[in-house]
């Protein structure tokens, strides 16, 4: 039996162009001729049924994300939801737990139930996104790169690493710790090679492995990691943590242990969800996450608008948000 991708392959266009112009969808003129002179020759007949399944998947986007409980990602699945709301799209919001197996379910999820694509946060560099790409459904990619040759929004991570060590450095700090996510997710490795840059340049004689540790990136691993720092000969006089979650970990041990800055200086990646210091005693490397969530559902729906441009990365640009309190008493 004769099929869309079939139609496609002739045509040299993708199965979602063809689906558009049997659906009376917006193509330009030239691809229309295409698909209709290998429809003839294919002799291919649009199932009526299918047609109608085709309409209503496309109305549904599926967003799959790590860690819900982390408001990183429900920030930045507002920004998706708004976009896809106000086009006439539904989300379905799928938590994978950093779990391959989890991940794997939903994006077969996102095949059978006919979903016109997919955003995904991806749960490590082993995620396998070959079958619903298979299927010519559009993917982007956020927060994490991929292996695959799809669209991607992400922060500048290195940036923001560099950033968070820069400030405590200015603020007079020396023995300055990194706490990140697991070292194989790039968010992790980034923002830690950042880190190291800076404390490089302006402390080259520091042993960063031994302020150096990679964890979870929940509360948790945190807590644990500031812990072992703290147990060395020489404790560290700050630290940056690599995500919000990590910072509230963090903080917390620290408060315990009445090390609340300024005693111990703390820059934290990404916008603390809640902590009982005042505001200005943190430094915070605040993380786009809605504005990643905007511009990721933007490009997917382009892509399910006929879009077929090159793949294309969209990073964006953090901003510092010095602890005031932290440069008053160390300056």
């Amino acid at each position: 039996m004769v099929t869309i991708y079939d139609v496609a392959r002739l045509a040299q266009v993708s199965p979602a162009t063809v689906s558009r112009v049997f659906n009376g969808t917006s193509v330009s003129a030239s691809k229309v001729e295409a698909v209709r002179r290998a429809a003839e020759q294919l002799r291919f007949t649009p199932n009526r049924t299918a047609r109608t399944l085709r309409r209503q998947s496309s109305e549904v986007i599926g967003l799959v994300i790590p860690d819900i409980e982390n408001p990183y990602f429900t920030e930045m699945a507002r920004g998706v939801e708004d976009v896809a709301s106000e086009a006439g799209y539904s989300v379905v919001l799928c938590n994978s737990d950093s779990q391959l197996e989890k991940e794997a379910t939903y994006l077969q999820i996102a095949i059978s139930e006919h979903m016109s694509g997919v955003i995904i946060a991806t749960a490590d560099e082993r995620s396998d996104l070959g079958g619903i790409l298979a299927t010519g459904r559009p993917v982007v990619a956020v927060d994490r790169s991929t292996t695959y040759d799809i669209d991607g929004v992400v922060m500048a991570n290195r940036a923001a690493g560099a950033s968070a060590a820069e400030d405590l450095i200015d603020a007079g700090y020396r023995r300055i710790a990194y706490i990140g996510g697991p070292e194989h997710i790039d968010t992790a490795a980034e923002r830690a090679a950042g880190w190291r840059q800076a404390l490089s340049a302006a402390h080259p004689d520091l042993d960063l492995d031994d302020l150096e540790r990679f964890t979870t990136f929940r509360v948790d691993g945190g807590r644990e990691a500031m812990e072992q720092l703290l147990a060395l000969p020489e404790p560290p006089d700050a630290v940056v943590a690599g995500n919000n979650l990590i910072g509230v970990g963090a903080i917390q041990v620290l408060t315990e242990q009445g090390l609340t800055p300024p005693q111990v200086g703390v820059a934290v990646i990404g916008s603390l969800p809640f902590t009982t210091l005042s505001p200005t005693a943190v430094t915070v490397v605040r993380l786009p996450a809605r504005h990643m969530g905007v511009t990721a559902a933007r490009m997917l729906l382009e892509r399910i608008g006929g879009d077929d441009q090159p793949s294309r990365t969209v990073v964006l640009r953090n901003e510092i948000q010095p602890a005031s309190a932290v440069a008053a008493a160390r300056g």
